[in-house]
């Protein structure tokens, strides 16, 4: 089994095409909807000692993606992301353990600290020389923290769509710079 200790310090991308940012919400308080950003990309710089190692990611929220276009086409209006005036979500880490995944993560110009829960998948090398590892990470938000207050009541109590989102990761990352063994 391999460990994080396995992983080379250096710079690794993630492989978006092999990976997914998705995200879980309650609909009408009894039904889940689930979506994804398809367009997103981050940098992961390992360093010699876990603690050392560090996250940048910038997701861009007109990628939105929950199998409804018209679903989409609110979420990307001025009661959600307003994406013509917030293209952008971030986050930026500021602690890494073997179990977690601290940062700031920023939509709509507010940053809010978000702890994720972090699994190591391993380490594999690929058919073309490269070094491949895998992640998955998820917390909960509180969507309203960011600014995303929009909502609808419903008959008999509850409404349309739920406070807490879910934030899913499965990540692949490649190896981009590694430094030279001395």
């Amino acid at each position: 089994m391999t460990t994080f200790s396995d992983l080379t310090p250096g710079t690794w991308d993630v492989d978006a095409s092999h990976s997914e940012l998705g995200f879980v919400a309650r609909h009408l308080m009894v039904t889940k909807v689930r979506g994804q950003f398809k367009d997103f990309r981050a940098t992961v710089t390992v360093g010699e000692q876990l603690e050392d190692s560090s996250v940048e990611a910038t997701v861009q929220l007109a990628s939105v993606e929950t199998g409804s276009p018209d679903r989409d086409g609110h979420l990307r209006s001025a009661d959600f992301f307003d994406t013509d005036n917030n293209p952008e979500m971030t986050f930026r880490s500021t602690k890494v353990t073997p179990d977690t995944l601290e940062g700031d993560l920023t939509i709509k110009g507010v940053t809010q600290h978000v702890v994720f829960d972090l699994s190591f998948n391993g380490v594999a090398k690929d058919p073309w020389g490269g070094t491949r590892a895998g992640f998955e990470a998820s917390a909960e938000i509180n969507r309203k923290d960011f600014g995303l207050t929009w909502n609808a009541a419903i008959e008999g109590g509850g409404v349309l769509v739920s406070d807490k989102v879910k934030i899913n990761l499965d990540i692949q990352l490649v190896a981009a710079q590694v430094p030279a063994t001395v």
